[in-house]
């Protein structure tokens, strides 16, 4: 999710708008049935709800046994249960809701509009996706507070500010209580008027620390642009200002042919001592950016860059072997992480998967065949649809078992939840599978 956007809204009630006040609260959810709620109720607010009972039957009717499925039970804490019940209710109608979000928005605060794009389409999916994302992690608070940390931060380039948040809380509410009608209710308004308060609070207090230590975006000049097949081009940038970052992270990028519209891009180098930066970027169908830095990006021109986030780092306390995965311009940050290795000097074992459709799509083969001859601890295999017997979830079960191993993945989503599967099957457990969530990872960008 690339936008200012964040989880609440509008409450039908005449200056509603000051219940979304930030405040102070803590990240940990209170404990079950120990929440505040409209009317004392406590907890889930719809355990107790009577029923009628049937009428019996006649003593001389036939009993006929019947089937009776137990009723799901739902887990999580009382607000977390709502807020999740409120989301499956609008993900068939997720357009309506955004879109009317979005207007309730720019028309009692058109202040706001100029924090956005001009054109909203991608928007409203992001804005979806932060909601379902947010209600799945409710009560996972380590997973949910780092979530929105970097969405607080990397929301600054925006010029987001903290007295912009009750106007999102205020105004997606009143899209969320008008489209909800089957599960909305006091109880269930009160549960998203907490989350958002504390959502809202999180992301606020991440702003200003990062505030403190460094600047919401950089500007950065084209240095070189090669392009290396018709769709895929390698630019290598120079930041006005230090920009520190680790290798496998990724960034956003803002061209200036298209103000205020933002997307994801790993760097394709471990840090380097000159200060410059590298990215691989596919043109995608009418994707702007993308198309714009491939086909329109010279050098000279100037981009901004967001803050650096991800967390498919190397984990340098240990000598774990790594398996690296990468489809695609996902070779990018796979790239970076064997160059970091490489820099330590340590000689753990590194094994590369190059997957492609073709051999076409092999790009970057050439200065991964060179870091081979260089490093003998690196081995690189590159997969090819179109020639190998093996497709790349298959070779890796193949060339196993890798249980000593630490993985890491990058490139399309569907490569990665097939790849993660293998990964498992060859006996890595979760722990130590490494890849930025699939909402996040949209390292082709558009």
């Amino acid at each position: 999710m690339d936008a200012p956007t964040t989880t609440s809204g509008e409450n039908g009630t005449p200056g509603g708008g000051g219940w979304f006040t930030p405040r102070k609260v803590s990240s940990t959810p209170p404990p079950d049935g120990d929440q505040e709620t409209p009317g004392g109720t406590g907890g889930n607010a719809f355990a107790r709800r009577p029923v009628d009972a049937p009428a019996p039957p006649p003593r001389d009717a036939q009993r006929v046994p019947v089937q009776r499925s137990a009723p799901a039970v739902e887990e999580g804490s009382p607000d977390a249960i709502l807020i999740r019940r409120t989301m499956a209710e609008i993900g068939p109608i997720a357009d309506k809701v955004t879109s009317y979000f979005y207007a309730l928005l720019f028309v009692r605060h058109p202040d706001l509009r100029s924090l956005f794009p001009a054109a909203m389409d991608t928007q409203r999916d992001r804005l979806l996706k932060a909601l379902l994302t947010a209600a799945e992690h409710l009560d996972n608070t380590a997973v949910l507070v780092d979530y929105l940390q970097n969405l607080g931060r990397g929301h600054r380039k925006y010029g987001t500010r903290a007295e912009h948040y009750p106007a999102v809380g205020e105004c997606l509410i009143g899209a969320l209580s008008r489209y909800a009608t089957g599960t909305w209710s006091p109880e269930t308004e009160a549960a998203w008027v907490r989350a958002y308060t504390t959502i809202s609070q999180v992301m606020i207090d991440a702003a200003a620390a990062d505030e403190l230590r460094s600047p919401p975006w950089w500007h950065a000049e084209i240095v070189t642009h090669d392009l290396r097949t018709p769709e895929v081009a390698i630019l290598t940038v120079r930041p006005n200002q230090p920009y520190p970052f680790l290798a496998g992270q990724y960034t956003s990028v803002e061209t200036p042919w298209w103000p205020r519209v933002w997307r994801h891009y790993s760097f394709a180098s471990a840090p380097r001592s000159d200060g410059l930066l590298t990215f691989h970027v596919k043109a995608v169908p009418a994707g702007w950016v993308s198309n714009a830095l491939v086909h329109r990006a010279r050098p000279g021109d100037v981009i901004r860059l967001g803050p650096p986030v991800g967390s498919m780092t190397v984990d340098h306390t240990t000598d774990s072997g790594l398996l690296c995965l990468g489809g695609g311009t996902g070779i990018a940050p796979i790239k970076a992480l064997v160059e970091d290795v490489a820099e330590r000097g340590a000689r753990r074992p590194v094994e590369v998967f190059y997957g492609a459709r073709t051999d076409h799509d092999l790009y970057e083969i050439d200065s991964l065949l060179r870091l081979q001859q260089s490093h003998p601890w690196l081995a690189v295999r590159a997969i090819i649809d179109q020639l190998a017997h093996l497709q790349l979830p298959d070779a890796i079960r193949e060339y196993g078992p890798w249980s000593e191993y630490d993985a890491y993945l990058s490139g399309p989503p569907g490569m990665i939840r097939s790849g993660v599967d293998a990964l498992r099957d060859s006996g890595i457990p979760s722990s130590r599978i490494r890849h930025d969530s699939v909402e996040e990872l949209l390292v082709v960008g558009d």
